[in-house]
């Protein structure tokens, strides 16, 4: 069905509603009309790696994980695995009559607030720092979710807009943002999914925006989205966060008036119970009958877009698509590509013919909480880095197991005296030929304010160190005079300095998904050639970061940084290496001839930065424009494509306008960035193109 015979539909529908039937529908748990034959349905439900919350489901890494692949076409396939069971699961339980939440068709998913500053809780669930590489994922994701013919399930752009901490202030905050940082940074991502991926559905975030809460702002949500991008979807609000209007940002003094301001804003749905006054808004004048029909019609186009009413050919897909082998296969190729090889002095790949005895330690070796990060639904195995080892290297070589530290705490016993697990790691390392420390967080230290254990920070790091138990077992480790490998699991920049001067390879695993753990393995040991990049910069510390609170984006992020980063964006290392042979700039398109060195087939991710050398507008180092993963059998050399947006000359000046900003560039395109560091650590330089553009 489409838009145009889903509206018409909704019209004819909602027409024989009465005012306060039409009220009741724009709660998230909307109930029956049985006059009308509209059977209950829960709005809510989550996909952010997997469908979620609501039973098993096929695992995959955690978005940032998924964003280290730098592979657009892989999103889109994860997402047409998660819209594939979302489907099979809504059919099973319809069946059961069972419309509870978490069990529709509307996916509050993807994120794409950018990750702007290391220290926010809820980073792990965007696709990085970087304006580009999110809108180009999360196009991809909301096209793998919706699907072709009719909606297969309908996805959600979150959290418009301007949104990445802190969590403890989000219900009160104020966002200021300059107009340039606005169009530049904080909202290409979502104008590229409500413009590309037609994305069904737009989440508003808790804070205000330049003063206007975004569930309210008139902005946000009318201005921008709807008359300037032609958004056509409906809007929705984040959960309970209208209620903020009255009792946290005081911008209105009542239930009702709130009520009353989301609505005319554009709001249509209400996750919350907030809009329980809308009647009472209406009978003291303070909304429209038009307004509410406005948005009950809005949310019945995407019901009946979604087949809801008169069926949709998406009803046959069998519950026995949940977690099958081809699902499964999907997230594991998503893990091999997100892992992230930081370091390597030559000690990994492990050589299993060579090596009696592993030594895994860690608090993170055999976390199940460390696999699966958050907003995640079961998986009916899990596998941790651990059982992953044990898995592949059977009965060859013995594994010796300590759990080092507690993840947080002093010690892991109660009773016990402070380190009580440290002695046995030094055992253990001392016994191994060779130890692998599993360290890292996982969603009960980085996570959404109200869903984490870390309320000292609402789900926020306070600094980018690892807690102090790990930091000592990860020095203890070095000091035994044993090779050592550092496999950090977490979903944001953590200090690795000491790791980076004391240990003879780094692996940023992520948070992988269920069975990650074996995928993991299976890198350590050379079975898979890690080929991730870092979609966020891993900084050496926070000096050179201004305050949380301060959202403009000078100092942040690899466009603006002036300090050295540890680990740059877009940096990540193989067990082999590839070489640019040639690039080529033409009318929009780089040609690139990409060669593998080695004797063994090799991934790499070709990235495209632009620098824009005469405009006083444009971002102080350079911008990715471009990335395309390449797979390259042994000795093979391979063409390919990569297309450049005019929008990547341009510039935004101070108000918020893309404009022709000068005419000579540089285009860089190689394995990384164009900076120093990049250079230092992989010794390798990009190639440099000259252009001079003059418009499109």
């Amino acid at each position: 069905m489409n838009r145009e015979d889903a509206i018409k539909k909704a019209k004819a529908l909602v027409a024989e509603m009465t005012l306060e039937e039409r009220a009741s529908q724009l709660k998230y748990d909307s109930p029956a009309i049985k006059r009308l034959g509209v059977p209950a349905y829960n709005w809510w439900n989550e996909a952010l790696h997997g469908v979620a919350r609501a039973g098993v489901a096929t695992s995959f890494p955690q978005a940032i994980g998924m964003a280290a692949t730098f592979d657009d076409e892989l999103l889109k396939r994860v997402a047409e695995v998660i819209a594939e069971e979302g489907r099979a699961k809504y059919n099973a339980y319809s069946q059961e009559g069972d419309r509870d939440i978490y069990k529709g068709l509307t996916f509050w998913s993807p994120n794409v607030n950018i990750f702007r500053d290391p220290r926010w809780g809820r980073g792990h669930e965007t696709y990085g720092e970087d304006p580009y590489l999110t809108s180009r994922l999360g196009v991809a994701f909301v096209k793998g979710l919706q699907g072709e013919e009719g909606l297969k399930t309908a996805a959600c752009a979150k959290h418009f807009a301007v949104h990445s901490g802190p969590e403890a202030d989000r219900h009160h905050f104020d966002a200021r943002v300059s107009q340039k940082d606005l169009w530049e940074t904080y909202l290409p991502a979502f104008e590229a999914l409500v413009k590309e991926a037609e994305v069904e559905s737009v989440m508003g975030a808790y804070n205000r925006t330049n003063g206007e809460p975004c569930c309210g702002s008139p902005t946000l949500m009318k201005d921008i989205l709807r008359e300037k991008w032609g958004f056509q979807g409906h809007y929705v609000s984040d959960c309970w966060a209208i209620k903020d209007f009255h009792e946290h940002h005081m911008v209105t003094s009542t239930a009702q008036e709130s009520a009353a301001l989301a609505l005319k804003s554009g709001c249509d749905l209400n996750c919350g119970n907030t809009y329980l006054h809308i009647l009472m808004a209406y009978q003291n004048g303070l909304v429209t009958e038009e307004e509410i029909t406005t948005a009950a019609e809005r949310l019945f186009t995407t019901r009946y877009l979604l087949g809801l009413f008169d069926g949709s050919t998406y009803d046959a897909i069998p519950y026995e698509v949940v977690e099958s082998k081809p699902h499964l296969s999907v997230a594991d190729e998503a893990t091999a590509k997100s892992i992230v090889l930081l370091k390597n002095n030559g000690l990994l790949p492990l050589n299993k013919e060579s090596i009696k005895t592993i030594g895994v330690i860690g608090p993170n070796a055999n976390s199940r909480k460390a696999l699966i990060g958050n907003y995640h639904g079961t998986s009916s195995q899990y596998i941790t880095i651990l059982e992953g080892l044990q898995k592949e290297v059977g009965d060859e070589v013995r594994i010796l197991y300590s759990e080092g530290s507690h993840l947080y705490a002093d010690r892991v016993e109660p009773l016990a005296y402070q380190r009580d697990r440290l002695s046995e790691a030094k055992i253990v390392a001392k016994h191994s030929d060779v130890v692998i420390v599993c360290v890292g967080l996982d969603e009960t230290l980085e996570g959404e304010e109200g869903d984490t254990g870390n309320a000292y920070a609402s789900g926020d790091k306070r600094d980018l160190a690892l807690p102090e138990p790990q930091q000592e077992l990860v020095e203890a480790m070095a000091k035994m005079g044993k090779p050592v490998i550092l496999c950090l699991s977490a979903g944001s920049a953590i200090d690795l300095q000491y790791a980076d001067a004391h240990y003879d390879a780094v692996l940023q695993a992520w948070y992988p998904g269920a069975r990650g753990g074996q995928v993991i393995a299976k890198a350590l040991l050379g079975e898979i050639v890690p080929s991730g990049k870092l979609p966020v910069t891993f900084y050496r510390d926070l000096s050179g970061l201004p305050a949380f609170e301060d959202y403009s984006m000078q100092g942040r992020t690899y466009r603006y940084m002036q300090e050295e980063a540890l680990y740059p964006f877009g940096y990540g290392l193989t067990y082999g290496k590839c070489r640019i042979e040639e690039a080529s700039y033409d009318q929009g398109s780089l040609r690139v001839l990409v060669h593998n060195e080695v004797d063994f087939k090799l991934e790499e991710v070709v990235q495209l930065y632009i620098k824009n050398l005469d405009s006083e507008f444009a971002v102080p180092n350079h911008s990715l424009c471009g990335f395309k993963r390449v797979s390259l059998e042994a000795g093979e050399t391979k063409e390919i494509q990569i297309n450049v947006s005019p929008n990547a000359f341009k510039v935004v000046n101070e108000q918020g306008e893309w404009i022709q900003g000068g005419k000579v560039f540089e285009l860089y395109v190689g394995f990384g960035q164009p900076d120093e560091r990049t250079y230092a650590l992989t010794g390798m330089r990009p190639t440099k193109i000259m252009v001079e553009f003059l418009g499109e």
